[in-house]
């Protein structure tokens, strides 16, 4: 499951983004903002201490503060 939630979210940015693989979360997008992606237990522990870094995460109902749902990667498109 978690290669589908990655390969959705690269899907959706790589239309008008630069998506890296970085070493302390999942994606760097733009030179600038760190993604980790994962289910509902997934905690900010990976990407701790980092600025610009958000957390996306499936299996919830809203998002909140640096979480936001992957679904919403789709408007992107």
């Amino acid at each position: 499951m978690a290669v589908v939630r990655e390969c959705f979210l690269v899907s959706q940015l790589l239309t008008d983004h630069q998506v890296h693989y970085h070493h302390q979360g999942d994606f760097l997008v733009d030179e600038k903002i760190v993604l980790e992606v994962g289910g509902k237990s997934k905690d900010t522990r990976q990407i701790a201490g980092l600025k610009d870094a958000y957390l996306a995460i499936d299996d919830i109902e809203s998002g909140y503060g640096n979480v936001i749902l992957p679904w919403l990667f789709g408007f992107l498109y």
